[in-house]
């Protein structure tokens, strides 16, 4: 029976226009990012009936992890709503630390890190801003956390809510793809992505969908 990892990023933040690394900042929720995530909740509810009536998980049985930062806890416990489960909070989801870098704008850190800034996005896994944590170091935490969730809930249904950066390098890894890589892939707020684990080979079925673009 194949297992399903149901990927989804917080919804938009209180600033969130504003284009700023706020990594390990607790920022909150915005009124538009619940809307949002209820949205993806009832998505999610469809999608994870149809996969039930298909026989392709196991009926009912919904698995949902959430980061401890208040913008995942809240676009988890809006998803929660439509499920009747607890999101269990799972610390190394947490986005990755900035170092020197949190709570600045795009803009900001050209100016003041020019240079360390253009070899970040030039390579994000060989350089890290001061203070902050690695790209190895972001893959290092979350992989213990997916290999684990999917060996103790096989055959089931499984929501993480994370963030941008976390789920970023979780698709890397999954999809077997250089960690250099990862601003190739897009994470838009409350977006989902689908993978099916046949065994341990990873199937990707959908990605960064945003439900609530089209509610």
């Amino acid at each position: 029976m194949v297992t399903t990892l149901y990927l989804v990023r917080h919804g938009v933040t209180v600033g969130g226009e504003e284009r700023r690394y706020k990594g390990s900042i607790d920022v909150p929720l915005a009124p538009e990012g619940l809307v949002q995530a209820r949205s993806t909740g009832y998505f999610l509810q469809q999608e994870i009936a149809r996969h039930n009536a298909n026989g392709q998980a196991d009926s009912g049985a919904v698995m949902l992890y959430t980061s401890p930062l208040s913008r995942a806890r809240k676009t988890a416990e809006a998803i929660s709503e439509c499920f009747g489960v607890l999101p269990v909070v799972h610390d190394d989801l947490r986005e990755r630390h900035f170092g020197v870098w949190e709570g600045l704008s795009f803009t900001e850190i050209r100016e003041r890190y020019r240079n360390a800034f253009q070899a970040w996005a030039d390579n994000p896994l060989e350089h890290t801003p001061t203070g902050g944590e690695s790209t190895r170091d972001i893959e290092r935490r979350t992989a213990g956390v997916l290999d684990k969730l999917l060996e103790e809930h096989q055959g089931k249904s499984v929501i993480v809510v994370a963030h941008g950066g976390v789920n970023r390098v979780l698709i890397c890894r999954i999809m077997g793809l250089p960690l250099e890589h990862i601003f190739r892939i897009e994470q838009d707020n409350a977006a989902v992505s689908i993978i099916e684990f046949w065994e341990d080979y990873p199937v990707l079925k959908l990605m960064n969908y945003s439900p609530w673009k089209y509610a």
